[in-house]
């Protein structure tokens, strides 16, 4: 059975896992200190605890305490309930899917055991906006891109906004972060992939005219500034997605790194069965 534990007090010690959700620098140093991540809603915390991540404890108004009854039954971990004016002054902001759970954080993949199955990647290059990593996490997971390779500098998918925007896909797509940045490319060629370098460069190769291989990765660029020099010449080709003319005449000659990401993940799948 659940087990409730009512609180009243924003300071109570135990609700330190929940602490300014919105200060930044303040969520990398608890959760790297402590091993844990915040879900945040009745999905995404279920999908969390569907793949196994383990719950060090939840925070809840009462009216989550139903809905959820099923899983609390079955974890061991203690359920804080609270008010919304208390969820609200821990949390810093208005809860308003209700519901919080920290979890704890699973053993990271190394990048050899992330792409070993893989016919399909999105590789990552210093995307450091959270919401737009959780957004093309969800674009990878509705698509069928097998995984996802991160730079070491690229934002943190559990990040507790990371995992709201993709609506919990950060947990469907195996991922894992490189730690050499000069050389893990040549880590993915050595496993048979091809890099494809996905540029807003309109002489590139458009994208559904591009060799695939039998595995491709294809390489994304932060906002604005794109793919590094080092990171495109590494490449095996560069790709595009074509532009209208029309609106390239009037100045739109790319698009967000998201909307890329979503047509680039499709085009990515042909000749995939």
């Amino acid at each position: 059975m659940a087990h409730l534990v009512h609180v009243t007090d924003p300071a109570d010690p135990r609700l330190g896992d929940y602490t300014g959700l919105r200060d930044m620098n303040l969520r990398k140093s608890l959760e790297a200190e402590h091993g844990l991540f915040i879900a945040e809603g009745e999905k995404v915390i279920r999908r969390a605890a569907g793949t196994g991540h383990p719950a060090r404890s939840f925070l809840m108004a009462r009216r989550w305490v139903e809905p959820l009854a099923d899983l609390l039954d079955e974890i061991d971990a203690p359920v804080y309930v609270a008010d919304d004016a208390t969820v609200e002054a821990v949390a810093g902001f208005q809860v308003h899917r209700g519901a919080l759970a920290s979890m704890r954080r699973l053993p990271p993949l190394p990048v050899a055991d992330a792409v070993a199955p893989a016919r399909r990647l999105l590789v990552l290059e210093d995307l450091v906006d959270h919401a737009n990593v959780g957004s093309i996490f969800r674009c990878a997971a509705a698509l069928g891109i097998d995984a996802v390779v991160l730079s070491p500098r690229c934002a943190d998918p559990l990040y507790r906004r990371s995992i709201k925007v993709s609506m919990g896909a950060v947990f469907a797509v195996p991922y894992a972060r490189m730690t050499n940045w000069h050389d893990d490319l040549g880590e993915l060629r050595t496993a048979g992939f091809r890099l494809l370098a996905l540029t807003p460069d309109q002489s590139s190769v458009p994208l559904d005219a591009a060799d695939l291989g039998d595995r491709a990765a294809l390489l994304l660029g932060s906002e604005g500034d794109g793919l590094s020099s080092r990171w495109l010449k590494e490449a095996d080709e560069r790709v595009c997605i074509p532009m209208s003319p029309a609106a390239m005449a009037n100045g739109v000659d790319s698009l967000n790194v998201v909307a890329a990401a979503a047509i680039a993940c499709h085009g990515l799948m042909r000749g995939v069965h």
